[in-house]
């Protein structure tokens, strides 16, 4: 069973300011997105501050957060990237198999990626992602770089919402709707 130490803190900033989000998005009635804690056994614990020091999952995860915008339901990811070169391995098979599920069934789903050395945001979307998943499962690199991705999807903080991923799923919408 996989054992959780600190790794499981990567991503924890930008998971804040997409939690932040929610919450803006929330109040002002856009959206009602939630986190999807990851279900853990403890196996120690730091006794002075109460902590949980190492566990492990008791079972994959789907995705980090699921909800609603204005009537159509979304799931999507968060992940950090430090170099211009995501790897795939990143995005568990499970995940991706819940993905696309969830969109078979007329939901939107991405990904969320905080390019940290650039301070750039990007929504990957499902049709996207399964291109990169497909190259790859051809023997084709096992990622995707920072040049090949769509610049329409790239994105900056604007005002309360830290990470304004509605455009995305607005632009991602607007081209499903233009395809068909």
């Amino acid at each position: 069973m996989p054992t959780w130490k600190t790794r499981g803190l990567r991503g924890s900033a930008f998971e804040s300011l997409i939690n932040s989000t929610n919450e803006y998005y929330r109040k002002n009635e856009l959206a009602l997105v939630q986190k999807i804690p990851t279900p853990i056994t403890p196996l120690k614990f730091d006794g002075e501050r109460k902590l949980i020091t190492e566990a492990y999952f008791e079972k994959d995860s789907t995705v980090d957060y699921i909800g609603v915008v204005q009537e159509i339901p979304v799931c999507f990811d968060a992940k950090e990237c430090n170099s211009d070169t995501f790897p795939m391995q990143n995005i568990h098979k499970h995940q991706y198999r819940f993905m696309e599920d969830f969109e078979k069934q007329g939901g939107v789903a991405f990904i969320l990626i905080l390019f940290t050395d650039r301070n750039d945001m990007y929504y990957l979307r499902f049709r996207e992602l399964k291109i990169y998943y497909e190259r790859m499962a051809e023997g084709h690199p096992k990622n995707f770089k920072y040049n090949e991705l769509d610049p329409d999807y790239f994105f900056k903080a604007d005002g309360p919402a830290l990470v304004p991923y509605l455009e995305g799923i607005n632009l991602d919408i607007s081209q499903r709707d233009q395809e068909s």
